[in-house]
């Protein structure tokens, strides 16, 4: 047999997500203004934060305002997608052990709408998940935090 390991077209074909294209990366400032700002552009919200960290919002908070837009123009049509977007992303995707709240650090990638789907998230899927089985075989770690989902389907 020997050794196995999840591929990038293994999550390609588990998440259909492109493995070509553009980094997922960039600055990020955990600043609230910061957040804010984005939050407004983005969804036309100011969100609901954590209260010990400000760059954290509540992941309850995105479907709400997700299942408010109208849907009548075409930017609450993006404001919607985008929500979508961010709760899969956050949800599925790139989890962390926190299940109520949400890095800020993927706003400045939905903010223009057209280059969305532009952007390699299944190499960064693969790469968050790496990360974390990396983090997990320290001898001091209790839980996991990644698309366990990904590793179950792939096993």
């Amino acid at each position: 047999m020997g050794e196995v390991t999840m591929t990038l077209e293994d999550v390609a074909h588990i998440f259909g997500l492109p493995i070509d294209g553009e980094p997922v990366s960039g600055w990020t400032d955990s600043s609230s203004d910061f957040l804010q700002s984005q939050s407004i552009v983005i969804f036309g919200h100011e969100p609901v934060v954590s209260s010990s960290s400000k760059s954290y919002i509540k992941l309850g908070w995105v479907p709400r305002i997700r299942d408010a837009e109208s849907l009548d123009t075409k930017e609450s049509i993006k404001r919607y997608v985008r929500c979508q977007i961010f709760y899969l992303l956050c949800s599925t995707l790139f989890t962390d052990k926190s299940t109520a709240y949400v890095h800020a650090k993927y706003l400045p990638l939905l903010r223009d709408f057209e280059q969305i789907h532009t952007y390699s998230w299944g190499s960064a899927c693969l790469a968050h998940l790496y990360r974390a089985l990396s983090c997990a075989s320290w001898f001091d770690t209790k839980e996991m935090d990644s698309s366990l989902n990904l590793l179950f389907v792939w096993a």
